[in-house]
């Protein structure tokens, strides 16, 4: 059923992102840190440069972006270059702006340019951080069937802040996976042939701007995750050739490789997001956005979804009535 594919990927989002929120920027920092993995919800550790203070089950900005995204599109009767400003400015007026830890640099300087009134099609031709992918995942919900129709609204999304091919370029890659996952029947390898093909057709849009190919980082970091051996040593490897930061084919990358090391399970995509450390919430918000959406709501346990709703921050955006807008527009569409 599409909207419990629907569901599956806002909330895959959420979970992803608040379970990777307590993660260090190193894995051995983090396995240290925790006397071994990260396997529930936990609170930003005090020393952590970001997240420290932030309660168990706190989503960040990569899921507070995408459902800003989701409630302008439902407001607006669809993606939109308008929708994706309001949906941007929204949010970041609502963090505190300027002296929020939470905006990240390609965002503060597309929207410190659209607060400026200058043109949303030229105010991210600088940006080349991974805001774009992380907060994609409705475009895609609402493509379900069609990644070519996902990558066409990534572009959009992805241009007031993040106008370059190697940022677009990561948010065609998740949007396509995740139109391709909400499909019944897909396989977790139609979904990463997808994410793949999304990729590349990204690539030639947008500013051109320096960066490895995404693409090739999601094979590459495939590879490692099918390639077999003890969990923290594929999870090693990706942290070191394929890489955790805030650049698009790193993150992105990561996020491809954990979900095929979990096979497409929600919670253990998750863990092994949580555990490969680095930009951690944002990898697990992409990927897990990805697992929900090809395993569905049912799959995710139900004392994760109660956690996520009984926090402040993802209760006040209304996921289950986004999910019904979501879907409501498709249906209009079809």
């Amino acid at each position: 059923m599409l909207k419990d594919k629907i569901l599956g990927g806002l909330y895959g989002q959420a979970l992803g992102d608040a379970w990777g929120m307590p993660a260090y920027f190193d894995p051995d920092q983090t396995w240290e840190a925790y006397g071994g993995w990260i396997t529930d919800f936990l609170p930003g550790p005090a020393d952590h440069p970001v997240h420290h203070g932030l309660p168990a089950g706190r989503i960040t900005d990569d899921s507070e972006q995408a459902f800003s995204l989701a409630r302008a599109f439902i407001e607006h009767g669809g993606v939109t270059l308008e929708a994706s400003v309001e949906a941007i400015i929204t949010w970041y007026d609502r963090v505190g702006g300027e002296t929020s830890p939470y905006v990240g640099p390609s965002t503060r300087r597309g929207v410190q340019a659209l607060k400026r009134g200058e043109d949303p099609r030229t105010t991210g031709t600088w940006g080349d951080t991974n805001g774009a992918p992380m907060r994609v995942s409705p475009v895609g919900l609402l493509h379900p069937g069609d990644p070519l129709g996902a990558v066409a609204d990534a572009e959009i999304a992805s241009m007031p802040t993040h106008n370059t091919n190697v940022a677009i370029s990561g948010a065609c890659a998740v949007a396509a996976a995740i139109a391709v996952a909400v499909v019944d029947g897909a396989t977790l390898d139609s979904v990463i042939a997808a994410g793949i093909m999304g990729a590349e057709l990204g690539r030639s849009k947008g500013r051109t701007w320096l960066g490895p190919s995404v693409a090739r980082r999601i094979q590459m970091a495939v590879d490692i995750a099918r390639g077999g051996g003890d969990d923290m040593v594929r999870l090693r490897r990706i942290y070191d050739e394929i890489g955790t930061s805030l650049s698009v084919p790193e993150t992105v990358g990561a996020a491809f490789g954990v979900l095929a090391m979990a096979d497409g399970d929600p919670r253990q995509t998750a863990i092994y997001a949580a555990n490969l450390s680095g930009d951690a919430d944002t990898v697990g918000a992409i990927a897990c956005a990805v697992a929900g959406a090809f395993k569905g709501m049912a799959a995710i346990d139900p004392a994760i979804t109660r956690r996520l709703d009984a926090d402040e921050v993802f209760a006040a955006y209304h996921v289950p009535q986004i999910a019904d807008g979501l879907l409501g527009l498709i249906e209009r569409a079809g």
